[in-house]
């Protein structure tokens, strides 16, 4: 897990999920508020190398992912 601030210096947790057929995505939580969770894909086949490919990254990456980021999907849809 990261916390970092995103563009507009918001802070959010970022961590490692399992999508459906073995995609790994980061998950992003909001440290305050109510925005729902969103998501981005990792371009990679373990959650350990996603972890890894995380920790690795600069502010300028983890921003970049978040804004190419989605709303996570909530369950049953």
């Amino acid at each position: 897990m990261r916390v970092f601030q995103d563009p507009t210096g918001r802070e959010w947790e970022v961590v490692v999920g399992r999508e459906s057929w073995g995609t790994v995505v980061a998950i992003f939580f909001p440290r305050k508020g109510s925005e729902a969770p969103r998501q981005s894909l990792l371009e990679t086949s373990s959650a350990d190398e996603g972890n890894r490919l995380l920790l690795g990254m600069t502010l300028e990456d983890l921003q970049a992912l978040f804004v190419g980021s989605v709303l996570k999907p909530t369950e049953g849809t």
